[in-house]
């Protein structure tokens, strides 16, 4: 299991640890617009990501909130 401090921090993980060993008909396609989208900032939403995660391995995100009084 690997933990990361945000969706995009994930999803560049992946992009650099995955993809590049999938085959070469799998990186077809939407696969290599999202690497694409991703890598030029042209804009790849955090749905888009997940989905894309989640069909490589389990995603559980949790949103951390702390609070301290003053």
């Amino acid at each position: 299991m690997k933990t990361f401090a945000s969706m995009e921090e994930a999803f560049k993980w992946w992009l650099t640890n995955v993809y590049p060993s999938l085959p070469a008909e799998m990186k077809k396609g939407r696969l290599t617009n999202a690497w694409r989208d991703f890598t030029h900032k042209r804009g790849i939403s955090e749905a888009r990501m997940k989905e894309i995660l989640s069909e490589f391995g389990e995603i559980e995100v949790q949103t951390l909130i702390k609070y301290t009084p003053k």
